[in-house]
């Protein structure tokens, strides 16, 4: 892009392939340098604040130097940026969800961010959502919505099942990786990377639906585009709302500011 249209937040998330969980996790992998296209919308929009959100082993290990990288640009761009790694489960979602977020404001703007303290949880004021809270309710085998492919030896390669008083494995953008549903049976690990289930009743991934519950979306939100393979993509790839609604709250009174 050449231009970018005035904005006085810019929010960002640039792919993460080279350092996540679920990708090829290769630091020089050239699509991890795309948060330098987010440095350059940064110096032309020169937004109040920004916020990005990406996986949480870009803090560690070889990628560390690839956030520092990001921390040394921004800061050079002109905006004083601090980062901490947050589970969304400590912001009422029923997942367990860690991700790195970055928040930058404007260095000649007289505010200072801080990020929120947990709301659930035992340093938070209300107990952990669980998966039974968010999804006991819904159709127990909603035909169409969920991925009925067999459990391969990599989907069993780690344990996909939490119980209904837990919070969902982390949800991801691909549907072949979709938690198991609580209703399945246990899994029991009987070797390294090699689980199995515990008994022979029926089992099946979460559906969509379910997946966006437990990310924290509305029961009234309404999928309406894509397929259901790309639906899962969608949901998985998302912030939560009410864990982004959190880190937007030190935020509110930059807007008032000249």
């Amino acid at each position: 892009f050449d231009r970018f249209p005035d904005a006085q937040l810019v929010v960002g998330c640039y792919p993460c392939q080279g350092y996540s969980q679920g990708g090829r996790r290769d630091p020089s992998e050239s699509i991890n340098f795309l948060y330098r296209q987010f440095d350059r919308a940064l110096r032309l929009v020169r937004p109040k604040a920004f916020v990005v959100e990406n996986v949480n082993g870009m803090a560690y290990g070889a990628n560390r130097k690839l956030l520092e990288n990001q921390l040394c640009r921004f800061r050079l761009a002109g905006y004083r940026v601090v980062w901490q790694v947050l589970n969304a489960k400590d912001y009422g979602v029923a997942q367990n969800r860690r991700r790195v977020f970055l928040v930058g404001v404007r260095s000649d703007i007289p505010a200072t961010y801080v990020f929120p303290p947990p709301s659930h949880g035992p340093k938070g004021r209300a107990n952990y959502v669980r998966q039974k809270d968010v999804i006991a309710g819904m159709p127990k085998w909603p035909e169409g919505e969920f991925n009925n492919e067999t459990f391969h030896w990599y989907y069993l390669s780690r344990n996909r099942r939490h119980g209904w008083n837990e919070q969902s494995p982390c949800i991801l953008g691909h549907w072949r990786h979709v938690p198991l549903h609580p209703m399945s049976p246990p899994l029991k690990r009987i070797d390294t990377d090699h689980w199995r289930f515990s008994s022979s009743g029926r089992a099946r991934r979460l559906s969509y639906r379910e997946c966006a519950a437990l990310q924290g979306f509305p029961p009234n939100f309404v999928w309406k585009r894509g397929t259901v393979r790309e639906r899962f993509q969608m949901i998985g790839n998302a912030v939560p709302p009410p864990l982004f609604s959190a880190v937007l709250h030190g935020l509110e009174g930059l807007w008032e500011l000249p």
